[in-house]
């Protein structure tokens, strides 16, 4: 039953999903762990600006290859990136959800946000990332599994 969950949400609209519901935890139980407001601000447009700047690299990376960008559609894939910053993350445009996704929580200062955050990185890690792989595994055999062993999905 939950198998029907791969593949099928576009990897932006989860983050915004997961967004609302630090919003949600902040609007049901206020929580101000401190009141910096300029500090608040800054850090919540660093995470936006680097989640922004991390993702698009990505996607840079994939057009240069001139292999699909559509994450519901992985076994479009034309080409095994491991330039740029795929050398140092398997996935920069879902970590850089996750630092945009950060920022809401940073924002909102309320420690439930960190809930979000893990839920976030847990449903792509079940639904999109691990059936990504699969697929790339049987695209691109050795080539991807020995990338794999050489370069963290995250960070």
């Amino acid at each position: 039953m939950l198998s029907k969950l791969e593949l099928r949400i576009p990897p932006p609209l989860v983050m915004l999903l997961f967004m609302a519901t630090v919003f949600g935890f902040d609007k049901i139980m206020p929580f101000d762990l401190f009141y910096l407001p300029w500090l608040t601000y800054v850090l919540v447009i660093s995470l936006i600006v680097l989640g922004g700047f991390v993702s698009l690299w990505g996607v840079k990376e994939f057009r240069d290859a001139k292999t699909t960008v559509n994450p519901l559609k992985p076994e479009s894939s034309s080409s095994l990136v491991n330039s740029g910053i795929y050398q140092y993350t398997r996935n920069p445009m879902y970590l850089g959800f996750l630092l945009i996704l950060l920022s809401s929580v940073v924002y909102t200062q309320h420690p439930l946000g960190l809930v979000s955050a893990l839920g976030f990185v847990t449903y792509m890690n079940r639904f999109q990332i691990e059936p990504e792989e699969k697929i790339l595994v049987k695209l691109f055999g050795d080539e991807f599994v020995d990338y794999m062993n050489q370069v963290k999905r995250w960070f």
